[in-house]
């Protein structure tokens, strides 16, 4: 069995022979540093030592969140015109006119081109052209209203997504079109989080404005994950904290719901289940997004009772994660062992679960414990789905 059949099989609830796993870090360009820590042989992948089942097709326009740090990578994609390099403040602009610091071991946006009037210098240096009357207008909704959203279509976009699945002949990953930060995400990185707070009482149309644009954008790279062959739909916004969602539900049925069903709807048209990526405790979404088609769950954080997911979604949700990786800095190799373990048993009893930690394992978290979590999913991934 492939790791790419394992994970469908899974999605699909047919029986596997073991529980699938993936274990990712926040700072795509340590691989190396990663791989020579655990004394890997040169032949060897972090991804084949890790058994990682998910790779992700990544656009041009979303790479510089993910690899900021890699200033070589991100100096040739500002020459391809999907970023800048502000290396002086510690910055990357992507496409979207957005800001995330360099140097950050987790992702952190750092800049909103739209939260504040900016100067025609600053704009002139830093701005995609098209965003330059929206960035130095004088108020918060004529910048929603004059900003434009990147061309989606924008030359060699795709190159890597499409380039990524063709690879991928052999089945060694399940492929996923990388959809983090869709939509609420990008609207605050746009304007700030509490503008986008106020935004949803104080200026709903000039918020709904943006929102609009932000989703057509969405909605063009779904199509364009159905047209190259993924067999998923992915998207991602943070909508919990740990201790409950950022809004009220009826909020939350109003202002997001909507749009995600738009976006939702061209994979489940096209018979595709849908994963998506929620940090936080967004228990009391559930229920609505199930509807709409949600499928796959990614991460499942602690936060949430882990036990009721099981009990309560257990039959319409997949779980991706579950592992405390809020506690994997500070734990001992042995209570490493026996949270995954816990993990497993709760949440992929009899299957249902792609097993790893409840996010991507940070710079502090030490080596034996990633060698720890590594080998309970190793040794009891196959009786898990026996139970």
């Amino acid at each position: 069995m492939t790791k790419e059949e394992r994970v469908w099989r899974i999605i699909t609830r047919q029986e596997v022979d073991y529980l699938p796993s993936q274990i990712s870090f926040s700072d795509r360009t340590r691989d190396e540093e990663i791989h020579a820590s655990l004394g890997l042989p040169a032949d060897q992948t972090l991804d084949d030592y890790l058994e990682n089942h998910i790779n992700f097709g990544f656009t041009k326009q979303f790479k510089p969140l993910l690899f900021r740090n890699a200033l070589d990578m991100m100096r040739d994609f500002e020459k391809q015109g999907f970023c800048t390099v502000d290396e002086e403040n510690h910055m990357i602009y992507d496409i979207w006119g957005m800001g995330v610091w360099i140097g950050s071991d987790g992702f952190c946006a750092g800049f909103h081109p739209l939260q504040e009037k900016r100067s025609k210098e600053f704009v002139e240096r830093w701005m995609p052209p098209r965003i330059h009357e929206a960035c130095m207008a004088d108020t918060l909704e004529e910048r929603m209203a004059l900003y434009t959203a990147p061309d989606p279509e924008q030359e060699t976009n795709y190159d890597e997504m499409k380039e990524a699945i063709d690879a991928n002949t052999e089945g060694d990953f399940f492929m996923v079109p990388c959809g983090y930060f869709s939509m609420y995400e990008r609207a605050y990185g746009l304007i700030g989080i509490p503008q986008f707070l106020e935004g949803m009482l104080g200026y709903p149309q000039a918020l709904h404005g943006l929102l609009e644009k932000i989703v057509e954008h969405r909605v063009h790279f779904a199509k364009k994950a159905v047209e190259l062959g993924y067999k998923i739909g992915h998207l991602g916004d943070d909508l919990g904290t740990q201790e409950g969602a950022f809004f009220s539900l009826d909020s939350f049925r109003e202002v997001l719901l909507p749009y995600y069903k738009r976006i939702f709807k061209v994979y489940t048209d096209n018979n595709m289940p849908v994963a998506m990526h929620s940090c936080g405790d967004i228990t009391a979404f559930l229920p609505d997004l199930i509807d709409i088609g949600l499928k796959v769950l990614e991460p499942i954080q602690p936060c949430m009772d882990l036990a009721f997911l099981k009990k309560e979604y257990g039959r319409d949700l997949i779980f991706w994660g579950g592992i405390d990786c809020q506690k994997l800095p500070f734990w001992t190799p042995e209570e490493v062992k026996e949270n995954t373990s816990y993990v497993m048993h709760t949440l992929g009893k009899g299957g249902g679960a792609i097993i790893g930690p409840a996010q991507e394992v940070m710079n502090d978290v030490p080596i034996e414990n990633i060698v720890a979590m590594l080998e309970t999913i190793k040794k009891e991934r196959s009786e898990v789905v026996k139970a």
